[in-house]
């Protein structure tokens, strides 16, 4: 056991030791072909590397400085190496220790099986040992992976090892499948292959049950401090009747301080049975001091009443004067919103104005119901009191009996007050449980009006998409339509320089009377080609007046913007003045106009947008 203090120290590699050459690999080929195996990795490698298993660790180092003890279970903190991938084979390598060497098996078998492991096990089995394998090569191999507690080795090549803790179980598992040759000899028995396995000892189970049992106890402990911190208090303990502690009652009872814990005392004994006909007019006098405090209750009532008046006038006030404040703010937006100062604000400035305004409207509608609801509640208020005020008016009368029933009355007025009151807050929460319906139904056809819309809108985008689709093969057939009119003019051109030609040789050789003809078709020609021009200038000529007006605002509004603006505005400009026009019917009215109005590309893919632009004085020019 002296050895497992020294902790990983072990695995470190003493060549001096070998009976062969470390670095010579025919003599390591020589002794593995003598056990039957492939030579496998190179020699003088360790279980893990150096970065993982670090030579002379001292396992009590953490109590005595105080560090954290770390899990050597963890990936790349102990023996074992982090887990590789699943797709990747584990490679493992030879282990020398001092009385033997370790040699993995072959990468390519299926890794060695193991039963289920038992619960808190410590302790493994391991078979395949050689036959010369003593107890202090067994401690000497498997004290890498943890404290050894005991080593049970039986005669027939086997043995159980326990452990302190379980995580050391795992590392001793890793062993499983090595060939563990004894020294340099090639003898069978001085070799083996190791086959690690879990164990069920009753040991182990004994203190996994002990570590459970414990673990249940902090549970329970937990969930009973748990339940005492959140239980309620008990009500405090209630004295026996008896003359002395009634005399205390009833000094007590007349106090203001003390009077409601003095009152529960008096309840309980009533519900006791205490009142008898010895102790009734004690008693008496003890309900009769109670009743007493029915005038000081009221007036604390009123006090609060009035208090809550004056909190309800200056919320009242407060409530005025947000809501001055947000007329105010609601003027600002509208005059924001007026032509002179609207034209001087950006697209997103308008656009935040817009959400602003609509807000504070929405707030200042809130909160003007609020305040007429107020109102509201303070005339009906003020009705009550009068209908409640006009019969004790009326019934002042110095007689005691009419007395006690005007304070009957007045009770009783009372009492049927806060019976309405309860029955006008039903009221009230069935009106908004109505109310909740109501809505949900204003939902459901605001959902289905939404789900119309949207099948129009994608309706719409369709016969736009149709519409560009058209646009684009009207554009093509006007560029080749241009196109032809460049070809004919320039053929027009070349004519009429050779007509010039032809009559001025006419006129100085006096040519014959075909000659003449041939001029006189060739001017009837161009006559007719510009006719024909003329007509075709003249076609798309305007329907209404309305059209007439529309294309005069438009030109003055492009004239004011050089460089053009997109449909949305011009068309935003527009329905100020005339609410019935459309978007597409400005844009169908700027397209049959190309000599004045043309459209242009600005941005670059997202920020892609179409201008219109006034462009007559250009036409003029090409005419």
């Amino acid at each position: 056991m002296a050895a497992a203090a020294d902790g990983l120290g072990s695995i470190a590699i003493d060549t001096t030791q070998l009976n062969m050459s470390v670095t010579d690999p025919t003599a390591w080929a020589t002794a593995m072909n003598n056990l039957g195996m492939v030579p496998v990795g190179l020699a003088g490698q360790q279980l893990v590397t150096d970065s993982i298993c670090v030579p002379g660790f001292d396992p009590s180092l953490s109590m005595m400085t105080g560090i954290t003890p770390i899990n050597p279970m963890i990936p790349g903190m102990g023996l074992v190496p982090p887990p590789p991938p699943t797709d990747v084979p584990v490679v493992k390598e030879i282990i020398h220790c001092k009385s033997c060497t370790l040699f993995p098996p072959n990468p390519n078998l299926p890794p060695p099986s193991t039963r289920e492991r038992p619960p808190g096990c410590k302790t493994v089995f391991v078979g395949g040992l050689p036959e010369n394998a003593t107890e202090e090569i067994i401690q000497e191999v498997f004290e890498q992976c943890g404290d050894i507690t005991a080593i049970r080795k039986s005669k027939k090549n086997f043995c159980h090892i326990r452990f302190a803790e379980e995580f050391m179980v795992d590392k001793a598992i890793y062993l499983s499948g090595y060939r563990m040759r004894l020294g340099s000899s090639t003898d069978k028995k001085d070799s083996g292959r190791l086959h690690v396995d879990f164990a069920q000892a009753r040991d182990d189970f004994y203190e996994w049950e002990c570590k459970q049992r414990m673990l249940a106890r902090e549970e329970r402990h937990r969930r009973k401090m748990e339940e005492d911190r959140l239980r309620p208090p008990s009500p405090p303990a209630i004295m026996h009747y008896s003359e002395h502690e009634a005399a205390l009652l009833a000094e007590k009872l007349k106090d203001d301080s003390k009077f409601s814990e003095a009152i529960t005392v008096l309840l309980t004994w009533i519900e006791r049975g205490e009142v008898n006909r010895r102790s009734a007019n004690q008693f008496y006098s003890m309900v009769q001091s109670a009743n007493s405090h029915v005038r000081r209750l009221m007036n604390e009532k009123a006090a609060h009443e009035q208090e809550m008046e004056q909190a309800k006038e200056s919320f009242k006030n407060a409530l005025t004067g947000i809501l001055t404040q947000f007329e105010q703010i609601v003027a600002v937006f509208n005059a924001s919103t007026r032509q002179k100062a609207w034209d001087h604000f950006s697209k997103a400035q308008r656009k935040n104005i817009d959400i602003w305004r609509k807000h504070s409207e929405e707030l200042r509608n809130a909160h003007s119901e609020q305040l007429m609801g107020i109102r509201r509640e303070e005339e009906m208020e003020m009705s009550d009191d009068d209908s409640g005020d006009n019969p004790s008016k009326k019934l002042r009368v110095d007689d005691s009996a009419l007395a006690a029933q005007a304070y009957a009355l007045k009770e009783e007025n009372d009492s049927l007050r806060w019976q309405l009151d309860a029955y006008r807050n039903e009221v009230e929460l069935l009106k908004q449980e109505k109310g909740q319906l109501f809505r949900t139904e204003e939902s459901l056809t605001k959902d289905q009006q939404l789900q119309f819309l949207q099948q129009t809108m994608q309706g719409m985008q369709q016969q736009l998409l149709s519409i560009q689709e058209e646009l684009n093969n009207k554009k093509s057939e006007l560029e080749q339509a241009k196109e032809e009119q460049t070809h004919t003019q320039a053929m027009l051109k070349v004519l009429q320089e050779q007509l010039k030609s032809a009559k001025e040789l006419a006129e100085i050789n006096g040519h014959d009377e075909s000659q003449a003809n041939e001029i006189n078709v060739l001017t009837v020609a161009l006559v007719n080609h510009d006719r024909e021009k003329n007509s075709e200038k003249r076609s798309p000529g305007l329907k209404s007046e309305k059209e007439a007006l529309l294309i005069g605002i438009i030109s003055t509004f492009l004239h004011v913007h050089p460089f053009g603006a997109n449909i949305e505005y011009l068309w935003s400009y527009m329905q100020q003045l005339d609410s019935r026009i459309s978007a597409n019917e400005i844009e169908m009215l700027l397209m049959r106009l190309p000599r004045m109005f043309k459209q242009e590309f600005t941005g670059v893919g997202a920020t892609l947008e179409k201008r219109w632009k006034f462009c007559a004085f250009e036409g003029i020019k090409t005419v």
